[in-house]
C-alpha cells in the first residue's frame, strides 16, 4: 500500500492507533515545540512537529500531505507546512531537523511519574476505558495534561503514556535564530484538548483516536 492509499484508508477508518514518543520542549524566547516520533501508525513510521511561537501562532510541520490532512483535522493550527521531518532518539539524545526547525536535546533519567507508569500493565495503561477513568487524576498531577477528551471533527482521543524521561538540556533554532535556554513549557500549548507536562520530557505513548461518527 503506497502513501496515498494509506491516506485514504486513514480517513475512512473508525479507530486510529499511533505508537511512539512525544517530546515537549520550551525555550526562553517563548517558543514551544511538541515532537511526535511514531514507530507504528496507519501511515507507517513518521515524525511531525507542532510549534507554537511566543506570539501564540501555531504551526504544524508535517512530512506529507496525508499526515498534514489527518493531524490538521484532529488539532488546531494557524499554518501547516509540508517539509522533510527527520527526528529520532538515539544514545540519550533527541535530534530534530524539520524545515525551519532544528533541535538537539539531552534525555535524562526516568521521572517519578515514569516509574509509576511502568508499574501499570501495558494493556491496561493504553486502554481507552482506563484512560477515561484516570483523566481527572492526570489533570491534577499535571495541570493542562489530560488522558482522554474530544479532538477535532468530533473525534475522541486517548493518551496512554507508559514511560516518561526528563529532557535536561536543549538547543533550539527556529528560522536560524537561537531560541534560548531550555525552560518549562509555559504558557501551555493550545493545539487541542490536552497539553504536555510543563517540565520538558519525552513520553512513550500510544495515542488512540476514535471517529466521532
Amino acid at each position: 500500500m503506497d502513501r496515498s492509499d494509506r491516506g485514504r484508508a486513514l480517513i475512512m477508518a473508525e479507530r486510529w492507533i499511533f505508537d511512539g514518543h512525544i517530546a515537549g520542549i520550551g525555550a526562553a524566547s517563548g517558543f514551544r515545540a511538541v515532537i511526535g516520533i511514531w514507530h507504528s501508525s496507519p501511515l507507517g513510521a513518521f515524525a511531525d512537529v507542532m510549534v507554537q511561537e511566543a506570539t501564540g501562532r501555531r504551526l504544524l510541520l508535517a512530512p506529507s500531505a496525508a499526515v498534514a490532512e489527518f493531524v490538521a483535522a484532529t488539532y488546531q493550527f494557524d499554518q501547516v507546512q509540508i517539509v522533510d521531518v527527520d527526528a529520532g532518539l538515539d544514545g540519550g539524545r533527541l535530534t530534530v531537523a524539520a524545515g525551519p526547525l532544528a533541535i538537539e536535546a539531552g534525555i535524562g533519567t526516568r521521572t517519578v511519574t515514569g516509574i509509576g507508569l511502568r508499574a501499570v500493565p501495558h494493556r491496561l495503561a493504553v486502554h481507552p476505558a482506563w484512560l477515561t477513568a484516570i483523566n481527572p487524576l492526570a489533570a491534577l498531577l499535571s495541570p493542562g495534561a489530560r488522558t482522554a477528551g474530544t479532538a477535532g471533527n468530533g473525534r475522541r482521543e486517548f493518551y496512554g503514556v507508559t514511560d516518561l524521561h526528563r529532557i535536561n538540556d536543549a538547543r533550539v533554532r527556529w528560522d536560524g535564530e537561537d531560541q534560548g535556554a531550555l525552560v518549562p513549557i509555559r504558557p501551555a500549548v493550545t493545539f487541542g484538548f490536552s497539553s504536555v507536562p510543563a517540565r520538558p520530557a519525552v513520553a512513550t505513548v500510544r495515542t488512540t483516536i476514535l471517529s466521532g461518527d
